[in-house]
């Protein structure tokens, strides 16, 4: 989908600088003055060119039952107010997922279970994620990928990963007046973190933590609290290996320490 053309939500426009490599990166993360043109300069990002090639045959070639759909194919902007408490942060859009309804998360199973635990915990003002302006709109939170584009296979190289991190990176230098918790969902994403946090200015931890679901990291000089959280894949909620209950504990909790939510009661 070209930029500026029409799409629900789209923030880029035809005169949105590109990235066409990793110094175009972070040279426009740096630059950006705010969340809405960090968006709309993530959005058209051309730097690895795997990624752009896979994301942009997804969307000419479309799964079956999609087949009468366009597709955004772009590089994913984060969905959320640019003064969120609560960051969510996954692995990468899906290929028929985000990729093509252009919003993280929405699209398939991972983000119906995501956004219905969202809105349940009160976090998200409706319980689905169908499509770039279907009215949904996230309370307190923003929700985005380490990596911006959908990879073959879920599977992002370790270069295509640092290519993009100087968007998170800017992101959360941006996010640094208001952000109190950071959900990660799944090991990648995990790992991609810190030393995104560092670069962001925010004090690492002596040790770089192990994930595990429920993992809960108080940064070093008040950054912000970080919690661990198994991805709502298909896999791992088909397996129970992540429950409705697990996902929405873990939610609440970053809601209550970034004061969405009430405490919880002494004992509960």
């Amino acid at each position: 989908m070209p930029p500026g053309t029409g799409w629900p939500g789209d923030p880029a426009t035809a005169a949105t600088p590109v990235a066409l490599g990793p110094a175009d990166v972070e040279r426009l993360a740096r630059d950006a003055a705010d969340a809405v043109g960090l968006d709309a300069r993530a959005s058209v990002c051309r730097a690895c060119p795997r990624l752009v090639e896979w994301r942009e045959e997804v969307a000419r070639v479309r799964r079956a039952a999609y087949a009468d759909q366009r597709y955004w194919g772009r590089p994913m902007p984060s969905f959320g107010p640019a003064d969120a408490r609560v960051l969510l942060v996954g692995l990468a859009p899906a290929a028929h997922g985000g990729n093509r309804t252009g919003r993280i998360f929405t699209g398939d199973r991972s983000g119906d279970w995501l956004f219905a635990a969202l809105h349940r915990v009160g976090l998200a003002e409706l319980p689905t994620s169908t499509s770039a302006g279907d009215g949904q709109r996230m309370l307190g939170t923003r929700v985005l990928a380490a990596v911006r584009c959908a990879p073959p296979a879920n599977k992002p190289t370790p270069q295509e990963r640092d290519a993009c991190r100087p968007w998170l990176v800017r992101e959360l230098e941006l996010l640094r007046p208001t952000l109190r918790a950071i959900v990660v969902l799944g090991g990648f994403a995990w790992q991609a973190l810190w030393p995104t946090l560092a670069a962001a200015g925010f004090p690492p931890p002596a040790r770089r933590p192990v994930f595990g679901h429920g993992a809960r990291v108080e940064s070093p000089g008040g950054g912000p609290l970080v919690l661990g959280c198994y991805h709502p894949s298909q896999q791992n909620t088909f397996t129970g290996r992540v429950t409705a209950a697990m996902l929405e504990e873990v939610l609440a909790a970053a809601a209550r320490h970034a004061g969405l939510l009430p405490p919880s009661p002494a004992g509960s």
